[in-house]
Formats: C-alpha cells, sequence, structure tokens
C-alpha cells in the first residue's frame, strides 16, 4: 500500500509565506446611534418624511499586514424642518491582507472591504431604527467600485489641476 500524501509534497514554507492572504479577522459595531429630539410629537406627525443618507468609509493600517476598515452610514429623516431621527451606524472589520502587491491593495481597501461591511451596517441601521419606533430603512445597493472610480478619477483632475507657481520677472 503506497501513502497518497508522499505522491504530492506540500509547498516550501518559503512558497507559503508569499501567497497573497485575504482573512477577515473581525466584523463589529464600532459606533452606533439614535436621535429622536422631537419625540413624542414627532409620532403624531402623518406626513412622509425626506430621507437623507450619508456614506463614508476609511482604511488604515493597524499592525503588520492588519488593515481596519470602518464604514458610517448616518440617516436622517425630516417632516420640513423638524428631524423625525438621526441614526448613525459605524460598522467596522478587521482585515488581515499579507503579500498583495500595493497596487491591488487600494482596490481592495476601498471597494473589497466595504462590500463587506456593507450589509452588515443596512442591517445595524435598519435594526436601530425600528428599535427608536419607526419602520425599518431600506438603503439601497451601493456601488462601491464605482465611488471608488470616481474617487481616484476626481483625485487626478485635482493633482492635474494644481495652481502654476508663477515665477515674477522684474
Amino acid at each position: 500500500m503506497t501513502d497518497a500524501t508522499a505522491a504530492t509534497p506540500a509547498p516550501a514554507p518559503a512558497e507559503q509565506d508569499n501567497q497573497p492572504t485575504y482573512n477577515i479577522e473581525k466584523i463589529y459595531v464600532k459606533d452606533l446611534s439614535v436621535e429622536v429630539p422631537n419625540a413624542p410629537g414627532i409620532f403624531l406627525e402623518r406626513e412622509a418624511p425626506s430621507v437623507d443618507v450619508q456614506l463614508h468609509h476609511s482604511s488604515k493600517s493597524v499592525d503588520d499586514g492588519i488593515y481596519q476598515t470602518e464604514l458610517t452610514i448616518t440617516v436622517t429623516a425630516k417632516i420640513g424642518d423638524k428631524t423625525m431621527f438621526l441614526a448613525e451606524a459605524n460598522q467596522a472589520g478587521i482585515f488581515q491582507i499579507r503579500n498583495v502587491p500595493n497596487q491591488d491593495l487600494d482596490p481592495i481597501l476601498g471597494i473589497g472591504n466595504p462590500n463587506i461591511l456593507y450589509p452588515y451596517a443596512r442591517e445595524t441601521i435598519s435594526d436601530v431604527i425600528t428599535r427608536a419606533g419607526f419602520p425599518p430603512v431600506l438603503l439601497n445597493p451601493v456601488n462601491f467600485e464605482a465611488l471608488y472610480q470616481a474617487q481616484k478619477a476626481q483625485e487626478a483632475q485635482a493633482a492635474t489641476q494644481q495652481p502654476a507657481i508663477a515665477t515674477a520677472t522684474h
């Protein structure tokens, strides 16, 4: 009888160390708040509110090969000039990303990680608004790739429009 594992040798440790690695270490709610400044009167309003949704994300290195990405969603509902509610969730994740070329790291942090966090943030926002006594707000899907491309295009345009340093001649 032959040993099947002997037929395929395990990769050398040096080969394993150079393989790209991407792991989700932890997903958590870093900060969460809800405000209902005009309660209880606001619950008696029958008019449909206007809802504003703001989205922001950022990433930073927290250790060698370990990154934190934060996705902050702020939802404000108003009836006229009265705030019905303001809910904000900061959903965060810790990601292990190793042996990835630098040109690929920025899209992972700006597209991949927010795509992973967004469903959790949507659920958190919907839940906290419901717990505040309002119907849930179901956030639309977000195309983080399009947002990333638009941000890069804006940065490139800003770089080409740097004011030229004028030299004075006497």
